[in-house]
């Protein structure tokens, strides 16, 4: 993604009443999951939410990782830590926090199919229109690129080594995500720390 692309940086209570949405749909639509399973890492906030609001304790995990094929130049995703829990005969709730690409959705899904779930529903708090998989359920649909609130150094970090790439003054970086809706300060802290990052701390005895 690039810098020409909006932010949008939604706040711990918005997301929360984002899910609050969420779980009146789900139970609306009659589904009660045996088991919610978060996608490592950005579904773990969620689902570990949504178990609270569906009161729900059933918490299961699977870890997607992206790797680019040496024959590709496409990014896949792969599952590096399977289901720790069965699922056999259950019904299974997916959760994730954006169903962008929705290859990872999609690898979730499939991945829980083969372990012999009964009935498998997936959950995103934000779903990208050109997602490869539409949620079941999900509460905003968006083109901007999301600043979840548990990943907001990480973003500013990929945002910074995207700057390097293309040569793009950092001023410019700052300002896209502060109007994207990033407190500034902390902006300005990350940025820092980023920079910082290998540096030698002030004070210690390579600084003498």
């Amino acid at each position: 993604m690039g810098l020409d692309q909006e932010f949008e940086a939604p706040s711990w209570d918005e997301i929360y009443n984002m899910l609050l949405n969420l779980a009146d749909k789900i139970r609306r639509d009659g589904f009660n999951p045996d088991i919610i399973v978060g996608v490592s890492r950005g579904g773990w906030p969620p689902a570990r939410i949504m178990s609270d609001l569906l009161d729900n304790q059933e918490l299961a995990n699977v870890r997607v990782e992206f790797y680019v094929d040496i024959a590709k130049t496409m990014r896949e995703p792969v599952i590096t830590q399977s289901l720790s829990v069965s699922v056999e005969g259950k019904r299974v709730l997916v959760m994730d926090d954006v169903a962008d690409t929705g290859m990872s959705l999609r690898l979730v899904k499939s991945h829980v199919e083969e372990r012999g779930a009964r009935e498998i529903k997936t959950a995103t708090i934000y779903y990208k229109p050109w997602s490869v998989i539409k949620p079941e359920y999900y509460e905003r649909e968006t083109r901007k690129w999301v600043i979840f609130p548990w990943e907001r150094k990480e973003t500013v970090r990929k945002v910074l080594q995207r700057c390097r790439r293309e040569g793009i003054p950092i001023e410019e970086a700052r300002r896209k995500l502060v109007e994207g809706g990033l407190d500034p300060n902390l902006v300005e802290r990350f940025i820092n720390d980023v920079l910082n990052e290998g540096k030698p701390p002030h004070g210690g005895e390579d600084s003498q």
